[in-house]
C-alpha cells in the first residue's frame, strides 16, 4: 500500500503547478470538513486583539483612525492611542485578516493566509528537493502546522511571515540556475513580506541569502552584469524600493515620522524594559490604571529578567531554550527522530540552510525572550532539513534489512494521525486566560439586542492582566459596542456624557462567573 501511493505521489510530484494549488486547496478542504470546527475561534490575547484592530482599520479603507477624545478610556495593550488609534504591530497580519472581514469574517483570511503558507512551502521544497520529496514537505507542513496550531486557530500570526520566509530561501536556488525575473521579483515581495511581518528576524533570514547572491554575482560562475541586472538585480530592488516607500508612508501615517515604526512608539511611550540586549533599562513608569501598572512594571518586567541575556552561561541556556521550544512547536517528538541523523551535518546539499539556521538562532539572541511564531521566518528552512533527514533515514538498512524506509514511512503517518492532538503554540497556551471567553458571549449577546453599548469594565484589585477586556473597533464611535475601562481617581462622566444614547453596562471580569449588568449610576438615574 505504502509502495503504490508513494509511486503514485512521485508521478503527481512532477506535475508541480498543479501540486502547489492542491495543497493549498488540501488545507481549505480539510480545514472546513472538520466536524465542529468550523466556527471561527474568538481572540483570547492581547496581540490577536491588536491585529484585529489592524484589519477593521483597513477594511474601512484607512491606515490608521484619528485618536479618540475619551482615548484614555479605552487605551489597552499593543495598540497606541496618540498621535493616531492603531495597532502597534507591522501590517501585514492586519492586511490578511482585512481581506478576511471584506469576504465576510477575519478568519477567513486566517485559512486563506495558512493555504497560501503551504502552497509557498511546497514552491520553495521544489527548488531544494526532487519533487517526490518536495511533496512529502508539502504534506508535512500541513498535517504539522496548517490545521490545528494556532497559526489556524488564532489571529495571533505566523502563517504570513512564514510565505516570506519561504519565498526568499525558494528563489535562491531558482536565481542562480534560471536567471529569471521572475524568481527575482519573488524573492523581493517574500522580502518585503518579512519587512512588513517580522522585519527582525526576516531581515536576519535575508542577511544569508544576500550575501551568497552578491558574492555568486561577482563571481566568475554568474552571467555577465548586462544580463543579470536587467533580469534580476533592476526588478528586486524595484520591490525593495516600493516596499521602502509603503513602509515608511505607513509610519508617517501612524506616527508622523517615517522613521519611527508603530511598535517603536508603544515600546517608547508605554515599555521600560528593553526590547534589544544592548538598550538600557528605563526607570518604571506610572500609568492611570493599575493593569497598565502590572503588566509593565511587574510582569513583562520578570520576562525581561528571566530571558535576558547577560552572560555566555545564560546565552547557552537562552540557545537550549529556543531549540527546544522550536522542536516542541514545529516538529515535536514523531519528527525529531530523522533531525538526529548525523549525515545531515555532512550533507553538502543543505549545508546553507544549516548556516542560515545557526545564523537565524544566534540572531534571536537580540531579543529577551522568544516564542514560537518569532522563528516562522524560517519554517521553510527547518522543514527542508527535515525532509532532507528522512532521506537519509530512509537509506538506513542495517545487515541488509530496509529498516529506515519502514521507518520513514512512519513519520509521515504518525504525523498524520497525531496532528490533532498536538498542543497549541506553547506561548499561546501560556497566555489562554480564564474567563476571557465570557467576553465574546457577552459581545454575542448584545449584538443580537437593539440599540447601541457602552461596556464599562471594572476590575478588581487582583485582576490577571492578560485578561484583558478593553479592546474596540476602528470606528469607535459608530460601533454596536464599545467597551471602556473604569480608572481609579479619574472622573466617568465626560465618558458617560459623550456616549449619552447608548445603554452603559457594568462589566465585571473577576466575578465567578464574569457578569455584566446596568451600570449602577445610570441606573439610579
Amino acid at each position: 500500500m505504502f509502495a503504490a501511493a508513494e509511486r503514485w505521489g512521485a508521478r503527481f510530484a512532477k506535475k508541480k503547478g498543479l501540486a502547489i494549488i492542491s495543497v493549498a486547496v488540501l488545507v481549505v478542504l480539510i480545514r472546513i470538513s472538520l466536524p465542529g470546527m468550523l466556527v471561527p475561534p474568538a481572540p483570547r490575547i492581547h496581540d490577536e486583539f491588536s491585529n484585529l484592530l489592524a484589519g477593521d482599520t483597513f477594511a474601512h479603507g484607512r491606515l490608521t483612525n484619528p485618536p479618540h477624545p475619551m482615548w484614555v478610556f479605552f487605551d489597552t495593550f499593543h495598540v497606541n492611542q496618540q498621535p493616531t488609534y492603531m495597532s502597534k504591530y507591522p501590517p501585514a497580519q492586519g492586511a490578511v485578516l482585512a481581506l478576511g472581514q471584506l469576504l465576510g469574517h477575519p478568519w477567513i483570511g486566517v485559512i486563506l493566509s495558512v493555504a497560501a503558507m503551504c502552497a509557498a512551502m511546497l514552491w520553495m521544497f521544489q527548488g531544494w528537493l526532487p519533487p517526490q520529496w518536495a511533496l512529502l514537505g508539502g504534506l508535512l507542513v500541513l498535517f504539522r502546522l496548517g490545521i490545528f496550531t494556532s497559526w489556524m486557530n488564532s489571529y495571533w500570526g505566523g502563517a504570513v511571515a512564514a510565505t516570506g520566509g519561504a519565498l526568499v530561501v525558494g528563489a535562491l536556488p531558482r536565481i542562480r540556475r534560471f536567471q529569471r525575473p521572475l524568481d527575482a521579483l519573488l524573492l523581493g515581495i517574500g522580502a518585503a513580506i518579512l519587512a512588513n511581518s517580522r522585519p527582525m528576524e526576516g531581515f536576519i533570514l535575508c542577511i544569508p541569502v544576500l550575501v551568497v547572491l552578491i558574492w555568486w554575482l561577482c563571481s566568475k560562475q554568474s552571467p555577465a552584469w548586462r544580463v543579470t541586472f536587467p533580469r534580476l538585480v533592476l526588478p528586486f530592488s524595484a520591490v525593495m524600493l516600493l516596499c521602502g516607500i509603503f513602509v515608511g508612508y505607513y509610519n508617517w501615517r501612524g506616527t508622523g515620522n517615517p522613521f519611527l515604526f508603530p511598535f517603536a512608539l508603544n515600546e517608547r511611550m508605554y515599555v521600560t524594559t528593553p526590547t534589544l540586549f544592548w538598550m538600557k533599562e528605563r526607570p518604571p513608569l506610572h500609568y492611570l490604571n493599575p493593569q497598565f501598572e502590572n503588566f509593565y512594571n511587574v510582569v513583562a518586567r520578570n520576562w525581561w529578567l528571566q530571558g535576558r541575556v547577560h552572560s555566555i552561561g545564560s546565552a547557552l541556556i537562552y540557545l537550549i531554550r529556543l531549540g527546544i521550544g522550536t522542536a516542541a512547536f514545529y516538529f515535536w517528538p514523531e519528527l525529531c527522530v530523522p533531525l538526529s541523523q548525523v549525515d545531515l551535518v555532512r550533507d553538502r546539499r543543505v549545508r546553507f540552510l544549516i548556516v542560515q539556521t545557526g545564523i537565524c538562532f544566534l540572531g534571536l539572541l537580540l531579543v529577551p525572550w522568544v516564542q514560537a511564531r518569532y522563528v516562522a521566518p524560517l519554517t521553510a528552512t527547518l522543514f527542508v532539513l527535515l525532509v532532507q533527514a528522512i532521506r537519509h533515514l530512509r537509506l538506513w538498512e542495517p545487515g541488509g534489512r530496509p529498516v529506515g524506509v519502514a521507518f520513514s514511512r512512519a513519520v509521515f503517518l504518525l504525523t498524520v494521525l497525531l496532528a490533532p492532538f498536538h498542543p497549541l503554540d506553547e506561548s499561546l497556551e501560556r497566555h489562554l486566560p480564564e474567563g476571557i471567553q465570557f467576553r465574546a458571549q457577552f459581545e454575542s449577546q448584545l449584538n443580537s439586542s437593539p440599540g447601541e453599548h457602552l461596556l464599562i469594565v471594572r476590575y478588581s484589585p487582583e485582576h490577571n492582566s492578560d485578561r484583558e477586556w478593553v479592546y474596540n473597533a476602528a470606528d469607535i464611535d459608530h460601533a454596536k459596542i464599545v467597551w471602556a475601562r473604569e480608572i481609579p481617581a479619574v472622573n466617568i462622566h465626560p465618558l458617560l456624557d459623550y456616549f449619552h444614547g447608548r445603554r452603559v453596562w457594568l462589566v465585571e471580569p473577576d466575578a465567578v462567573p464574569p457578569r455584566i449588568t446596568p451600570y449602577p449610576e445610570i441606573a439610579e438615574k
